[in-house]
C-alpha cells in the first residue's frame, strides 16, 4: 500500500514514523511519503497561497502548486486522489475497506480559507470528511485515513486484532480487561477468569450489543 501526502507542513506527519505505522514502513508493508507542496511553486519565494476574489477573510491555495504536484508525483493518473474537505463524503468504516482496494493514495491538505476550486477540478478524484466540524487545515484529518487504512493492510498487524473490534458488524467493541484482577474495588468479569472461551465469546458479543444499545444505537438501526 502507497499513500502520498501533500501538504505544506510536512512536519506535522511525523507521528507517522511511529508506533505500528512506523514499524509497517521499516518492514516495507507500508509506504508513506510527505511532500511540501512549496516544493512545487513556480512563484520565486515559493509562496502558495494569494487574496481571495471577491473578497474576504484569509487566503485561499493557489492551484498550480498543487496541481503540479498532484500531477509529478502520479502523471498517468494511477492513484485515487482525495482532498480532505468538510464538504466532503464522512469518513466511515466502509470507505476505509473501499480505499484499501485502491493500492495507491494521493491525500491533499487544505489550509488555510481552502483551495483554490480549479485544483480540485483539475486533479481530484473525490472529497473525504472525518467529521462535521472545522479544523485548521486538512493534516490531521489526512493523518486519521493514513492510520485507519494502514491497520488493514496485510502484516501491519496481528490478524486476530482485526477480528472483533468497534465497528466490525456495526458494533461497538466489548469492555477489555488486564491485570491486576482487582484494582479499587472494581473486579475483572469471573467469566473472563474461567477459561471456557465459549461463554467468554457469548459474553463478548453480549456486552458489544450492550455497549452499542447504550452509546450507539444508530448503529444497531443501520444507521451508521
Amino acid at each position: 500500500m502507497r499513500m502520498d501526502v501533500l501538504t505544506l507542513f510536512p512536519e506535522m506527519f511525523e507521528p507517522l514514523r511511529l508506533s505500528i505505522l512506523g514499524r509497517a514502513q521499516r518492514d516495507n508493508k507500508l509506504t508513506i511519503n510527505v511532500h511540501n507542496i512549496r516544493d512545487y511553486s513556480e512563484d520565486k519565494h515559493k509562496k502558495c497561497d494569494d487574496y481571495p476574489f471577491g473578497g474576504g477573510a484569509g487566503m485561499v491555495m493557489t492551484a498550480q502548486p498543487i496541481v503540479s504536484a498532484v500531477e509529478a508525483i502520479d502523471p498517468e493518473h494511477r492513484a485515487r486522489r482525495i482532498f480532505l474537505s468538510p464538504k466532503g463524503e464522512t469518513f466511515r468504516q466502509q470507505k476505509v475497506f473501499e480505499l484499501l482496494e485502491r493500492e495507491w493514495l494521493i491525500l491533499l491538505c487544505g489550509h488555510y480559507e481552502g483551495v483554490d476550486e480549479r485544483a480540485i477540478e483539475i486533479c481530484i478524484d473525490e472529497e473525504i470528511s472525518i467529521g462535521d466540524y472545522v479544523l485548521t487545515g486538512g493534516e490531521l484529518p489526512a493523518m486519521v485515513v493514513c492510520d485507519c487504512v494502514a491497520r488493514y493492510v496485510d502484516g501491519v498487524l496481528n490478524t486476530s486484532s482485526l477480528v472483533q473490534e468497534s465497528f466490525s458488524e456495526n458494533r461497538l467493541e466489548y469492555p477489555q480487561y488486564t491485570r491486576p484482577v482487582e484494582f479499587r474495588g472494581k473486579v475483572v468479569p469471573e467469566v473472563l477468569r474461567g477459561g471456557n472461551h465459549a461463554l467468554i465469546d457469548q459474553w463478548r458479543r453480549e456486552q458489544s450489543e450492550a455497549v452499542t444499545s447504550l452509546k450507539r444505537p444508530d448503529l444497531l438501526n443501520g444507521k451508521e
